[in-house]
């Protein structure tokens, strides 16, 4: 009997040794299987945490492009200053291009990139939905992309329409450019504030005053021009565009009235880059703050 009892508790102690080396086993496996899983989960939200650091840093680079953007007018605008007050021999030279954009755009970006020069387009709207110069394309992409390459993009009013009711008031003008902004704005996310006049501002003639008050009102400043290459009216040679621009240069900050549609200024603007810079001017964008822009 007693032998029986024993083989019994021999049985039972198997058993139990077997049965808890066998749960033994499965929570080693289990243990191990929680090891892994908590060091994925560590994976991943060490991943997680580096990505969401990217997607912030991706968020806020429009703000940090702001930020150096206006630390740079800051400067351009103390050299200004600098400038007129006579305290340095630097000039400065603003190029800008009227009308645009047109197909053509695309080679003055590229002649601009080469000399790593930045310059402002005064753009209008209507028509552009095809280039007037390639009509099976937009010219639509051609706002962002001005602005993608650094230059300034500025307001021409949204027509153009010198004869066509554009100078007929001030509400007139002012629904123009507050039409080419929205434009502007929806191409390319920058809100511009700065106008140039179709023709100049004496093309406004006896609206003149009136114009400029609407645009104050409405915090825009405007600009003309202190020299040109011609290209707005009948130049017929390279040799004329070049003579009319040199002879024209005579501040020390100059504001260049060029045309992106014109071919003869195309051929002539590296020659028109180089000699201003070979004169002393640092060639810049312009910017609201800018002394030459009318307030």
């Amino acid at each position: 009997y007693l032998l029986i009892l024993l083989i019994v508790f021999s049985i039972i102690i198997i058993y139990i040794y077997l049965k808890e080396k066998k749960l033994t086993n499965e929570f080693d496996a289990l243990n191990k299987k929680y090891e892994i899983i908590v060091k994925e989960k560590m994976e991943k939200e060490t991943e997680y945490t580096s990505k969401k650091n990217d997607v912030d840093k991706i968020n806020n680079i429009d703000k940090e492009i702001l930020e150096e953007k206006n630390i740079y007018f800051q400067n351009i605008k103390k050299l200004e200053d600098k400038i007129l007050k006579g305290e340095t021999n630097k000039k400065i030279a603003y190029l800008t291009f009227d009308d645009g954009p047109y197909n053509l755009t695309y080679k003055y970006l590229d002649i601009l990139d080469k000399y790593d020069v930045k310059a402002t387009f005064f753009t209008i709207g209507l028509g552009k939905e095809r280039c007037l110069d390639k009509k099976d394309i937009s010219c639509y992409p051609l706002y962002s992309e001005i602005v993608k390459r650094g230059h300034t993009i500025a307001n021409h009013t949204y027509s153009h329409s010198i004869w066509g009711g554009l100078y007929s008031n001030s509400e007139n003008f002012i629904t123009q450019v507050k039409k080419q902004e929205e434009l502007i704005k929806n191409e390319t996310g920058v809100v511009t504030n700065i106008v140039r006049f179709p023709g100049g501002s004496v093309t406004a003639k006896s609206h003149k005053e009136a114009i400029i008050k609407k645009l104050k009102e409405n915090n825009y400043g405007w600009v003309d021009w202190s020299a040109q290459d011609g290209d707005g009216g009948n130049l017929t040679s390279e040799e004329q565009a070049l003579n009319i621009f040199k002879s024209s240069i005579d501040e020390n900050i100059e504001v260049v009235l060029l045309h992106d549609y014109n071919y003869i200024t195309l051929s002539v603007l590296p020659e028109i880059i180089e000699y201003l810079q070979q004169n002393g001017y640092i060639l810049l964008p312009l910017f609201y703050e800018s002394n030459m822009v009318n307030k």
